[in-house]
């Protein structure tokens, strides 16, 4: 048989069985989700939720994570140390059984753990798979043993290395550059808020936070020490920081209802958004789920309840929406599940029937106290809720409006619409430019096949400080639900999103690379966050990077997108060169500008996601809300980054 012959037979030789270690390096993005940022800060979530188990079962109260200089990370608890004794089955040391064994671990014995946050994760085996080198160094009965791996491969059986009074386990690891060839450094950011959020899910624990790469202005390593004594109700308010409160205090519960711990903290404000967010054992579920059915259905039956007894929905001349009870609204809800079971693309959605009546009914218990206790606060806040259901009658209005012109009712696209020739929302992408400039020259540079272009003129309505009924009319916001081809509200949600007819996939906010295209970007990103997440969550929305300079010399020119860049540009050109600074898109010709920002062979695009939605929710407030003193000190810290991250 011919070579060609033999490659092209398919037989039980072909089919590869591969062990789960293997698997886990040959497939990567199925276990952590993808090989950029996330999937980057996903290790070090895995080994932190190992220590947080072991706090969550009263074992564990100190968890330390350190950034290395070489980008490796190290994390250390207090808890009971990975056994290290002889598996029966496995015939070697439980240690290398839970790091080598994909599915290994306490988790899946009750007796051992009540609740996991691991379990809807993949485990330190896998993170243990995607490390150059791995080292686990455990603290056990006055003894210190210690096992090296490398990419998931134990050097050597498991030594003891030493003896010492400390008790907990140590991992050290450093990402495989093999596996993660887009991105290998930390952002201490991202760790940051995830190490805060995990503290005031957990009060009583305190997690360290560490980078070795940075020093402050003292001389000393940046660090953050993260301890919550009140939990969610600390949460709520470290959200709503730069939002008005019209009730006295943070409304909260903790207990359990049918045998589940269930956490519940709110407040209302003065704002015009709803910002629930919900976790189960520590996961951020931002699909929702049962447990925040249950939430919605304990709140808004105790509340309408109340108005109704109270009177002052009598002269009231419509029904008052679920919608209305939630307007000004920041609440967290947090449960613990033995088997939690998850639904939706991206596992973030509680399918566990059983907690929406028992988070109903601790949200009932706890709402029905509090307004028997603060007439005045239930008061204010059936007035906020009668106020939302006026504006939401007035919104009604004005969003069947923007439906009556969108694509699917026959009413025509925007008039400044660019539109593209192809059909197939999966190849097709919009820009949206900001001025009818910039527009004009991407308008003459773009491939006309799959390139839209929508120009928006001056700077779009701060949805943030606005009521809905006057997002819906702003024409500028009309034209992009227009142009976009989705549809908008629900009786139960009137700001929810239908993407069945989204025209395009690929949805592009281009704005001059200045102070006002930088506010616009943020204005755009602001509406997009608080009336299209789900075009976010989808991975549809990106932001252009225009180039900052053009260095020539002679013949030769070269463009930059950093200070940096320029530099090094410069000085490869030697003396003579001269720098073109460009203030705004409408300064490049339409060639320019195919070439640097909208060619798909040489653009970069940055892909907006939310890494977490509490923090994006507590930063766009920030910034756009009505509150100077944090957003001043907010930009004071972060200015000479000159860039933030949804």
């Amino acid at each position: 048989m011919s070579e060609e012959a033999k490659k092209q037979q398919y037989s039980a030789d072909s089919i590869q069985a591969l062990e789960g270690m293997e698997h886990v390096r040959m497939r990567p993005s199925m276990y952590i989700g993808d090989l950029g940022a996330r999937g980057l800060h996903h290790l070090v979530y895995e080994v932190v939720d190992n220590s947080i188990d072991e706090a969550l079962a009263g074992h564990c109260d100190k968890i330390s994570v350190i950034i290395n200089e070489d980008n490796s990370i190290t994390t250390e608890d207090n808890g009971r140390g990975i056994p290290i004794g002889i598996h029966k089955k496995e015939g070697i040391s439980a240690l290398e059984v839970v790091m080598t064994k994909i599915g290994a671990g306490g988790k899946f014995d009750k007796d051992s753990y009540k609740v996991s946050g691991g379990l809807h994760g993949v485990g330190v085996s896998c993170v243990n798979a995607l490390s150059e080198e791995l080292t686990a160094t455990v603290f056990h009965n006055g003894k210190i043993f210690k096992q090296v791996y490398k990419r998931g491969k134990p050097v050597s059986p498991v030594q003891e290395v030493g003896t010492s009074d400390k008790r907990g386990t140590i991992v050290k690891f450093k990402p495989d550059p093999e596996i993660f060839q887009q991105v290998l450094e930390y952002s201490y950011e991202t760790l940051a808020n995830r190490m805060r959020e995990l503290s005031y899910l957990n009060k009583g624990i305190t997690i360290t936070l560490e980078d070795l790469r940075n020093k402050d202005e003292k001389g000393a390593f940046v660090n953050d020490v993260f301890h919550s004594k009140e939990g969610l109700k600390e949460f709520i308010r470290f959200l709503d920081t730069s939002r008005e409160s019209i009730i006295e205090d943070v409304i909260s519960i903790e207990g359990e209802k049918n045998n589940i711990p269930v956490e519940v903290a709110m407040i209302y404000n003065t704002s015009y958004s709803e910002n629930l967010h919900s976790y189960v054992n520590n996961i951020n579920t931002h699909e929702g789920g049962t447990h925040l059915a249950g939430f919605r259905r304990g709140l808004t039956s105790t509340l309408k309840k109340y108005a109704d007894g109270s009177g002052l929905l009598d002269k009231l001349k419509f029904e008052i929406s679920g919608d209305d009870f939630r307007e000004g609204l920041t609440a967290i809800v947090s449960v613990k599940v033995a088997e939690p079971q998850f639904e939706g693309q991206t596992k973030t959605k509680l399918g566990n029937r059983e907690l929406t009546s028992a988070v109903s009914q601790a949200v009932s218990e706890m709402l029905e106290n509090y307004l028997e206790e603060h007439p005045n606060d239930a008061k204010i806040i059936v007035q906020k809720v009668i106020l939302a259901a006026q504006a939401r009658h007035a919104a009604r209005k004005a969003r069947e409006m923007v439906q009556r012109k969108t694509v699917m009712t026959g009413g025509g696209l925007p008039g400044k619409l660019s539109d593209c020739s192809e059909q197939d929302p999966v190849q097709c992408e919009v820009f949206l430019v900001e001025g009818d400039s910039a527009g004009g020259t991407a308008k003459q540079g773009r491939d006309r096949n799959f390139q839209a272009i929508l120009p928006l003129r001056g700077k779009i309505l701060n949805v943030e400080k606005a009521m809905q009924h006057k997002v819906f009319e702003n024409e500028e916001i009309r034209n992009i639900y227009t142009a976009l081809g989705v549809t908008i509200g629900t009786e139960d949600d009137s700001k929810a999103l239908n993407l069945t007819k989204l025209r395009y996939h690929k949805v592009v906010i281009m704005c001059d690379a200045d102070v006002d295209g930088s506010h616009i970007s943020t204005l755009i990103l602001t509406f997009f966050f608080r009336y299209m997440r789900e075009l976010v969550d989808s991975g549809y929305v990106y932001i252009a990077t225009p180039p900052l300079f053009l260095v020539k010399k002679g013949a030769k020119k070269a463009y930059a997108w950093t200070d940096q860049e320029r530099e090094a540009l410069m000085e490869s050109y030697g003396q003579g060169s001269s720098v073109q600074r460009y203030k705004g898109l409408g300064e490049m010709n339409a060639e320019q500008l195919w070439d640097t920002t909208m060619n798909p062979e040489f653009r970069t695009l940055r892909q907006v996601t939310i890494d977490s939605g509490s923090e994006a929710d507590r930063v766009f407030s920030m910034l756009m809300g009505d509150e100077v003193p944090p957003r001043r000190e907010f930009i004071e810290k972060n200015a000479i980054y000159a860039n933030i991250d949804a």
